[in-house]
């Protein structure tokens, strides 16, 4: 891959477009350049050079202006599940490989009036449906530090392409945590706000019922907060978004815990666990008010109960295109269509209750507690062929193994965010979790931006 120079933090380029010390065309430039020079992760599957730079000129003439933009020229990468008006996006699917977007999604809307420049369109999963970033049209998408691993799924490309330094923001979705295990498997920051803080769409139709959110990916805390002030709010045009706590309470002020499992029995690998209990002692030491303390799930709490969810939700939009073709299908999305199939009502609603269930219990947790710290992965990333590692913490894995800690977070419709933590010995990365009470976005980002620093010191 050529070498260019990595983008600046969102902050640095809107606070110099905006005064002037360089343009949005010539961030614009340098980002399709850093895009172009790193083909080979195909990290980002479609760019519009023309519309772009067209873009970028008109944040130029409303600076000019006199206009004040947060993201004035910010670059940004969009995942390929996401409106973006007049892009082709396609959810990684040959069944939407002409489709080009009618309008805008609102959160797109909202970064346009910003000031920030969609560059590209970052890859998918087919309907961002599996923990590794690969997809029929596209094929696989590699890790910035070693071409033969995955960055994760779903939300890859976009976290490649910040943690590649081709753009210090992008924006991904998030049903099961397809937004912080690529950060976390690429050392870069992704953030989960609670369900509804960001209004949804207009877009796809959404396979995960009540579960995806859109997600800010960036270099570090400082930018995921900045792009969330941009995004959220509630939107008459999605029912589900809703108003947030504007106000951020200090961390001093915080209960926090800390769940070196989740209180789920799954396997850690040792240099996870190891880095995470590092980094807790590192807390610690620094004066944060850590008490070890775990959720309480009740029994029907596992993936396994949760997942027919997500195959029903396929199999209700894609069944009848799968009848029809199945090899149109990526393979292991087509065997979550045929499991949707043949789930009955009763199997689906079970998976609704234990959904529920969950949501109780973390509901229960922090009534008692301000945040929790867990993992975010319980693995380094992978070879790309494969759904997951083989083995975890000396156990056989299962396909799933490498997502445990993310998805319970989706059902509960919490604020999560997933920052730096450690590597291991070969500079791959893990993340550290840090989990609020749903609706206290802002507090979460205040502390998880403190709780960086104190890790980078």
């Amino acid at each position: 891959m050529t070498k260019t120079k990595p983008a600046d933090s969102a902050r640095e380029i809107a606070a110099d477009v905006t005064a002037g010390r360089t343009s949005a065309v010539e961030t614009a430039r340098a980002a399709l350049a850093r895009i172009e020079a790193g083909k080979a992760l195909n990290a980002v599957v479609t760019t519009d050079p023309a519309r772009t730079l067209a873009d970028a000129a008109a944040v130029d003439d409303r600076l000019r202006a006199g206009g004040m933009m947060p993201l004035a020229g910010v670059p940004v990468i969009v995942k390929d599940n996401i409106w973006v008006g007049g892009w082709r996006v396609t959810q990684g699917s040959r069944l939407f490989a002409d489709f080009v977007a009618p309008r805008d999604a609102i959160a797109i809307e909202r970064l346009r009036r910003a000031g920030a420049v969609v560059v590209g369109i970052g890859a998918t999963s087919e309907f961002a449906s599996k923990g590794v970033t690969t997809s029929p049209l596209f094929g696989p998408t590699r890790h910035p530090q070693n071409p033969a691993l995955t960055p994760g799924g779903s939300s890859g490309g976009p976290a490649a392409a910040v943690a590649a330094g081709l753009v210090p923001l992008a924006i991904g979705t998030d049903a099961g945590g397809s937004s912080r295990r690529p950060p976390a498997h690429v050392g870069v920051a992704g953030f989960k706000p609670s369900f509804g803080a960001i209004p949804y769409g207009p877009g796809f139709a959404e396979p995960f019922f009540g579960l995806s959110v859109i997600a800010p990916i960036a270099i570090d805390v400082g930018d995921i907060a900045l792009a969330f002030e941009t995004l959220a709010g509630d939107d008459p045009r999605d029912p589900d978004s809703a108003s947030i706590a504007q106000d951020a309470r200090d961390i001093s002020s915080l209960r926090i815990a800390f769940s070196p499992r989740l209180g789920l029995d799954v396997a850690v690998d040792d240099v996870v666990a190891n880095g995470l209990a590092s980094a807790i002692a590192r807390l610690a030491a620094a004066g944060l008010p850590l008490a070890r303390r775990d959720p309480v799930w009740p029994p029907d709490a596992t993936e396994d109960a949760i997942m027919p969810l997500q195959h029903a939700g396929l199999s209700a939009l894609y069944g009848d295109a799968f009848r029809k073709d199945p090899a149109a299908f990526d393979p292991d999305i087509a065997k979550q269509v045929e499991r949707g199939l043949a789930w009955s009502g009763s199997d689906v609603a079970r998976a609704l209750v234990a959904s529920t269930s969950i949501a109780h219990a973390f509901a229960t947790f922090f009534t008692e507690t301000d945040l929790l710290l867990a993992p975010t992965v319980p693995c380094v990333a992978w070879p790309f062929t494969q759904l997951g590692p083989d083995m975890i913490g000396g156990r056989p894995a299962s396909p799933r193994g490498h997502a445990v800690f993310t998805p319970f977070v989706n059902h509960a419709r919490l604020p999560a965010i997933s920052i730096p933590c450690g590597r291991d010995k070969a500079g791959l990365p893990f993340g550290l979790q840090i989990i609020a009470r749903r609706g206290q976005d802002r507090t979460l980002l205040c502390a998880a931006r403190h709780i960086e620093a104190l890790l980078r010191v």
